[in-house]
């Protein structure tokens, strides 16, 4: 009997010596204890082999081996290695026991069998609800500590260990995730007040053509020249909360901050954040595209203005307005004054003049989208005379440049030397020009490495020359007539292998560089003033094509010809203008330059609204007179 006690204490104090290690390698391994401890069902082990297991010897060379559940072969290795980690250090505590007889496999095996959880029959099926819950896929079948503590017994619920082990178990259980569905995304609503909605391409409902369901609405803008898929960037912002809305506008909101740190015209060196930078360039032109508008028209010195100029700006038959206008003539009326405020009336109020420049009879006006003033530098204009004598200005070239983001124009409208034969006296016109036309003066050079200083066109990016270049048709009028009667259609070709400018660009003899957009109409010049119909006086000069626009860019393909076309409808002169519609890739710029600063003629804007509205208001009375005289004769 004292054998027995003396067993029984000794054993006691082994207990009490691993009872916290016990605790805490439980509670770290608390999913590969439950998962091999409490589903007894899902291992399906027998008596004996549970006894075997008990009994079993850490030191004895025979290793038993259980099946495991799939869920928790994952964690065999770490597991296996923690609970190493933890019977050394049950081992060196028990070899530092005081009475020197404690034994930590003894302790392992008297502490798994005094443990009611594990040696319980009753508890284990209790507790299987929980632990299929635990092992399952679900995500919500996770069970909680209060759980867990549910599904245990009165006597059981009692024993803080159980009850800690039960906390753990919950708290480390892994969460697993159910597989995520695909859901597909609710239809994108164009709203208003985005603030990826750019401003400068708005269309006003209170215009009386306007049709957001026809052809001309949404369509429309889709192909916008200047802006094209436009409807891609116009997205919902409703569901962001990053997104800075305005409800009462599509502008971008202003922040204090912004508006306390930013100074423009004192001009930054980083281009994020800047007025000229890839934000402000990428919200108004998302695909950097610039619509560009370009007209040359000898007028002849006419003093009789067209009564309309739409079919010359706003031609019916292109879907969309460009964001810049430049218009070039050559012999212009005598009050250049009265054309500019003309211009601006056919533009309306969309459109405002940046600038205006002439030399002699030589005149260069530029409108811009009123929107998109703020982004252009100053404008620059400086002019050549290729006369004699110097005084005489019907001979020559006017140019205009400005930086609009960060890319530089060039626009030159010019008037060379007439006559038939006279292809050298053009070609010195050229080279003078190219070498005197000072430009730019203030405003940076964008690519400086790139510059000649003997050639004007090398210092810009994009450049535009168009005018009345004079250069014929090396064919006499009726070879000429006899091949425009052969029913053309769009194919000059047999016209255009005359033509003494196509073969000095080809010889590079002159417009070193230019390209121009394929001519698919008749000559321009001459015709009787009011008749389609070419010279009919005693001079019969040939048809040519006399008025044309060439260009170049520092960039392979930053200038791309939409539209190369006359305007037939315009008779007032003896040539007929000439358009050309482009597409210019831009480039983001820094604000450290001379800023226009949202400059324009207001005068002449306030003038040309004013007799837009008055020329309005006359049709207006006129239909209305027109409507009561017929009903009048009706009855």
């Amino acid at each position: 009997m004292d054998t027995v006690n003396k067993r029984w204490s000794e054993r006691t104090m082994t207990k009490h010596t691993s009872s916290s290690l016990m605790a805490e390698t439980t509670c770290m391994d608390a999913q590969d204890y439950t998962r091999a401890t409490f589903c007894n069902d899902t291992l399906r082990l027998s008596t004996e082999e549970m006894d075997k297991l008990e009994n079993a010897s850490p030191n004895s060379s025979e290793n038993p081996v259980l099946p495991k559940h799939p869920a928790a072969i994952k964690t065999k290795n770490i597991s296996s290695a923690r609970l190493r980690r933890r019977k050394n250090k049950a081992s060196q505590d028990s070899l530092t026991d005081p009475t020197g007889t404690g034994s930590s496999t003894d302790s392992l095996q008297e502490d798994s069998m005094d443990r009611p959880i594990f040696s319980s029959t009753a508890s284990l099926q209790n507790g299987q609800d929980s632990v299929d819950g635990l092992l399952g896929d679900s995500p919500r079948d996770v069970p909680s500590p209060r759980d867990l503590e549910g599904s245990l017994s009165e006597p059981e619920r009692k024993k803080p260990e159980l009850y800690n082990l039960a906390d753990q178990l919950g708290r480390s259980s892994k969460i697993r995730l159910s597989p995520l569905q695909h859901c597909p995304s609710p239809a994108v609503e164009f709203c208003s007040a985005s603030t990826s909605l750019r401003t400068a391409n708005q269309i006003d409902k209170d215009c009386e053509d306007y049709d957001a369901t026809g052809k001309g609405g949404l369509e429309c803008l889709q192909r916008n020249h200047s802006d094209s898929q436009l409807s891609d960037t116009m997205v919902s912002d409703n569901t962001s909360l990053n997104s800075m809305k305005s409800s009462f506008s599509v502008l971008n909101p202003i922040r204090p901050r912004d508006a306390r740190n930013r100074s423009f015209l004192e001009g930054s060196v980083l281009g994020h954040g800047a007025l000229l930078g890839a934000g402000e360039l990428d919200r108004y032109f998302p695909e950097r595209r610039f619509g560009v508008y370009v007209v040359t028209w000898n007028m002849q010195g006419e003093k009789e203005l067209p009564n309309n100029l739409d079919d010359l700006l706003l031609p019916i038959d292109t879907e969309v307005a460009q964001d810049l206008y430049i218009i070039g003539v050559q012999e212009g009326c005598a009050d250049r004054r009265e054309w500019d405020i003309r211009l601006q009336e056919a533009l309306g109020p969309y459109y405002v003049m940046l600038y205006s420049a002439a030399h002699g009879v030589l005149y260069l006006s530029v409108f811009i989208r009123r929107d998109l003033i703020w982004f252009c530098s100053e404008v620059e204009h400086a002019t050549v005379t290729t006369r004699i004598i110097s005084q005489i200005k019907t001979k020559g070239a006017v140019g205009v440049s400005f930086t609009f983001f960060g890319t530089s124009f060039l626009f030159i409208t010019s008037h060379f030397t007439s006559g038939d034969s006279k292809v050298y006296e053009r070609i010195l016109d050229y080279n003078k020009i190219i070498e005197a036309l000072t430009l730019p003066k203030s405003i940076p050079d964008t690519n400086p490495y790139r510059s000649i200083s003997s050639d004007v066109t090398t210092r810009f990016d994009e450049v535009f020359w168009f005018g009345d270049f004079n250069f014929r048709l090396n064919k006499d009028r009726a070879g000429v007539e006899g091949i425009m009667k052969e029913n053309l259609g769009s194919d000059m070709s047999p016209l255009l292998q005359y033509d003494q400018l196509s073969k000095e660009m080809k010889d590079g003899a002159i417009f070193k560089g230019f390209q121009e957009a394929p001519i698919h109409f008749l000559p321009t010049y001459k015709f009787d003033i009011g008749f389609d119909v070419y010279d009919t006086t005693s001079k019969q000069r040939t048809p040519s094509y006399t008025d044309r626009i060439l260009y170049r860019s520092r960039q392979k393909d930053d200038i791309k010809a939409v539209r190369y076309t006359s305007c037939s409808s315009i008779k007032t002169s003896d040539h007929r203008p000439v358009i050309g519609i482009f597409q210019v890739k831009l480039q983001p710029g820094r604000d450290n330059i001379p800023l226009g600063a949202g400059q324009f003629d207001r005068e002449l804007y306030l003038e040309g609204i004013r007799r837009r509205i008055t020329r309005e208001l006359k049709w207006k009375e006129a239909m209305k007179s027109q409507k009561s005289s017929s009903v009048c004769s009706v009855s």
